[in-house]
């Protein structure tokens, strides 16, 4: 329900009922539950609203169950059977469409970044067999080989086989 509908389905005797408030007189006053020392009813009880002629209170209904439970209005809107409705502006669904094509595009480079990972793991595997297969290589060569492996492991490319 809308506010608008709140306030045609609710008036302030309906809200006084579900305060737990008494009846207002023929006059339509009751005791004010907003200040203390009301010995005479000062709480003036119209059809959708009120007002208090000793402390001043006055509002409508949702005022009313603001001040008598001390909560929101968000609360007493919910409290009296009112719904929130976000509806979506195009501004929100756009804002929506560019973050699922963002998450697209950071899933497809982690496959990508582990399939490149899994072919330089390979090829480093496949050298390894290669150098084992082979006579010994020069100093140079292997020293080539070495600063390789460690700038792919800087790199986070070659994984830590230990």
């Amino acid at each position: 329900m809308t506010k608008e509908e709140i306030k045609q389905t609710f008036n302030m005797r309906d809200i006084l009922a579900k305060c737990g408030l008494p009846e207002p007189n023929r006059a339509g006053f009751i005791k004010c539950p907003f200040h203390k020392g009301d010995h005479d009813a000062s709480l003036k009880i119209y059809d959708k609203d009120f007002h208090c002629f000793g402390c001043g209170a006055n509002g409508d209904i949702f005022s009313f169950i603001q001040k008598f439970y001390g909560i929101s209005f968000k609360d007493a809107f919910l409290m009296l059977g009112g719904e929130y409705e976000k509806k979506m502006s195009f501004k929100t669904s756009l804002s929506i469409y560019h973050a699922n094509k963002e998450r697209e595009m950071r899933d497809k480079n982690e496959v990508k970044l582990k399939e490149e990972h899994k072919l330089n793991n390979d090829l480093i595997s496949l050298y390894r067999r290669f150098l084992s297969k082979s006579k010994p290589l020069s100093e140079a060569w292997c020293d080539c080989y070495n600063a390789l492996q460690l700038e792919l492991y800087h790199a986070e490319i070659l994984e830590d086989r230990k």
